[in-house]
């Protein structure tokens, strides 16, 4: 179990890192390795953790993004053309001459729309026409400056397009943080039920090994006796054939070991070649600490905490802000509009510019715009389909909330059961041994035969056997009961934090 240590999580800027508060490690599984540092080795190398890492950082870029509609454009132009028209007779057979004209413009702008829905436009322009008509030269400078307002009292007033989409961005930014945080929990708890099943399987070689030692002492007497004539060949043979199948118990409990082995380094390893030099062994060996175990506590915790629940209840929200919105669109539009500026003319482009820095030509305009559907039915049904879609996702949480009550209690049961396993197997391997040690002095004595030696082996082994599973599994249970209660991370005494 995760003993003193204090572990540290902290995405900064989208980067998980780990610190160690009260001891150092390394991230090396060729040897015994603590379950701690199996976990700080996880949050740093699980490629499913690299990969959510990603979400809330995809997430973040997609709310900056949709901020991008309030950055104004700025346009501009310069034109320059040339006409010319030659000259001709007219319909009354009098001679006349061509036309030449040269214009130069130039125009430019800003255009955008303010976080409370007002769009605008400053826009200014500045035309020179040259030229000659009949022989006769003129000229003309031309501008003007102004600004355009318009301001939606009804449709899009309390919320629009790009409102909509930075709300929503900001609810899917909390919900992938959240998919960030159950991730990571999720890891924790498999490298936890992955890390005892190590220990279980360690221990069941260990196991094995002791029943082969007993088998292998039964048959060197077995065959010591017949030799002296002591005993029958059948015994002896009983006994050589239990030898053979605990030596293939210990073959098939090694190479469940090293596949324990494997499913540890799958959670802990990102590089194949770091694979192939990696071997852990657990430090830690099993023990069954009692916990007090409230269910009431349990459920406020899985209320409180579990990141699915929370990311259904964020997306509730998520789905209001949406209704908002399509309920704003079945109004009509009605626009206040308005608008200033200033108009010049003269010979020069330098006369120009002194009439609009004077304001001697002032324009305005002010009023309002109602446009009305007829109708309106596809603002009347999606405003419809929002309101079902967010009353059948009410159930689907009533549901899940339901579903986690139930996981939750079932593990609140399962540990408590667990437990008290623990102790019937303590006692049954205790038992076991009893009656195995009194049956061999019974057959030192002649009293009983290497049959029920034989048996008595194969019930302590079973006993001791079931004894490390009950330990694997009442720790397991745990381990199993903080993820449904959404305490991995307190229960490990890490603290997640996104920036």
């Amino acid at each position: 179990m995760p003993g003193s240590t204090w572990h540290r999580i902290a995405v900064a800027a989208l980067v998980l890192t780990c610190r160690l508060a009260d001891a150092e490690t390394t991230n090396s599984l060729a040897g015994r390795i603590s379950l701690a540092e199996c976990i700080k080795t996880a949050l740093e190398d699980n490629l499913d953790i690299k990969v959510a890492r990603y979400v809330p950082e995809i997430s973040r870029d997609g709310l900056n993004l949709s901020y991008a509609a309030y950055e104004p454009v700025f346009s501009s132009e310069a034109l320059h053309s040339s006409d010319q028209s030659p000259g001709g007779i007219n319909a009354q057979n009098q001679p006349f001459t061509g036309t030449e004209s040269r214009d130069d413009a130039f125009s430019a702008g800003f255009a955008g729309i303010l976080p409370f829905g007002t769009t605008y436009s400053l826009t200014g322009n500045l035309g020179n026409t040259i030229g000659n008509t009949a022989g006769a030269p003129f000229g003309n400078t031309a501008g003007a400056e102004g600004l355009a307002l318009t301001q939606p009292l009804l449709k899009n007033f309390w919320i629009d397009s790009p409102r909509l989409t930075i709300q929503v961005n900001k609810k899917l930014l909390r919900i992938s943080e959240l998919a960030l945080r159950l991730q990571i929990m999720a890891t924790v708890n498999a490298v936890e039920q992955a890390y005892d099943d190590l220990i279980l399987a360690g221990e069941n070689v260990k196991v094995q090994k002791q029943a082969l030692q007993l088998a292998e002492q039964l048959f060197a007497e077995d065959k010591r006796r017949v030799e002296v004539g002591a005993l029958a060949r059948l015994d002896e043979k009983q006994a050589e054939s239990q030898m053979e199948a605990s030596q293939a118990d210990v073959l098939d409990a090694e190479r469940a070991l090293a596949a324990q082995q494997n499913v540890l380094k799958l959670l802990l390893i990102d590089d194949p070649v770091a694979w192939r030099s990696s071997a852990p062994e657990p430090a830690e060996a099993l023990a069954a600490v009692p916990q007090n175990l409230d269910l009431n506590e349990s459920w406020q915790k899985a209320f409180a905490q579990r990141p699915d629940l929370l990311q259904s209840r964020v997306d509730l929200e998520r789905q209001g802000i949406v209704i908002r919105f399509l309920k704003n669109q079945l109004f009509p539009e009605m626009d206040l509009v308005g608008g200033y500026g200033l108009n010049a003319s003269a010979p020069q482009f330098s006369g120009a510019f002194e009439q609009l820095r004077r304001g001697d030509s002032p324009f305005y305009s002010y009023g309002a715009t109602l446009t009305v559907p007829l109708g309106n039915g596809a603002a009347r049904n999606n405003y419809k389909i929002g309101k079902a879609t967010k009353e059948q996702s009410l159930l689907r949480l009533k549901q899940l909330e339901l579903q986690i009550m139930a996981e939750v209690e079932d593990s609140v049961n399962l540990a408590r059961t667990d437990l008290q396993r623990v102790e019937a197997t303590r006692q049954s391997r205790v038992f076991a041994e009893t009656a195995l040690e009194a049956e061999q002095k019974k057959m030192e004595t002649g009293k009983s035969t290497s049959f029920f030696v034989l048996q008595f082996q194969r019930d302590l082994t079973t006993a001791r056997s079931a004894e490390i599973q009950a330990l694997a599994d009442y720790n397991k249970a745990l381990a199993q009961l903080a993820f449904n209660e959404g305490s991995t991370l307190e229960r490990n005494k890490l603290n997640l934090e996104v920036k």
